[in-house]
């Protein structure tokens, strides 16, 4: 299971680079960020969490940023 989440989140991410829409490609990081988090938390790497958190922020807020222009 917990496996199978590190596969799902590789597999997310990989596929943002096929969206055309560069917020959506952003969502889709921060998206597959939010579940590397979850599998860091759950094998309790502090990197992977910390690098995680820094990918989601930063995708998020690169999202509505473009969104509001």
């Amino acid at each position: 299971m917990l496996e199978a989440l590190g596969w799902v989140a590789t597999g997310l991410f990989a596929s943002s680079y096929f969206c055309k829409d560069q917020s959506l490609l952003r969502r889709v990081q921060a998206s597959a960020a939010v579940l590397w988090i979850a599998y860091g938390l759950a094998i309790g790497s502090a990197p992977v969490i910390a690098s995680n958190v820094l990918v989601a922020a930063i995708a998020a807020y690169s999202s509505l940023e473009r969104r509001e222009a």
